[in-house]
């Protein structure tokens, strides 16, 4: 036991974890849409809910589960936003309309180098899906933004 790591291997310091109705639906819908690797899976003694799920999406860990308010778990899911940077933004953005979700903000190409839109999954999540499309310094984007901010007021 003197070896035990603090954390566990491959997890990052800070790992979102959530809780939506239907658990086993969103980790299929996310493997479908996202591309996510299902790691570990717990179901709770009945079979019918998840206490515990682990996805990859690219190199960042997900933890899952299906609402157990009886448990202390909040009673609703949802309301959880999440920034996913992919190599091909738009075919992941295509795959996430055909899935069903609903887009927020349309794919564009925004004022600080990225490529990016929104969704929204079934289960009240926010999905922002990026691709870095340009380089640019802290100067040119602050010039870029107060430059978009100018044809917002117009």
């Amino acid at each position: 036991m003197a070896n035990v790591k603090w954390k566990p291997e491959g997890i990052h310091t800070i790992t979102p974890s959530f809780g939506v109705e239907g658990c086993a639906a969103a980790i299929e819908a996310y493997k479908k849409v996202f591309g996510a690797v299902e790691k570990e899976r717990y179901p709770d003694p009945t079979g019918k809910k998840i206490w515990h799920a682990a996805l990859t999406i690219g190199d960042s860990t997900l933890y899952l589960t299906d609402l157990f308010p009886e448990m202390g778990g909040p009673a609703k899911g949802g309301g959880q936003s999440f920034w996913l940077y992919v190599e091909d933004a738009d075919g992941t953005f295509e795959r996430a309309k055909a899935a069903g979700f609903e887009v927020r903000m349309p794919m564009a190409d925004q004022f600080w180098g990225d490529r990016s839109g929104s969704v929204m999954d079934r289960w009240g999540n926010q999905w922002t899906i990026a691709k870095r499309v340009k380089e640019m310094t802290p100067e040119e984007i602050r010039e870029a933004g107060e430059e978009f901010a100018r044809r917002q007021r117009r």
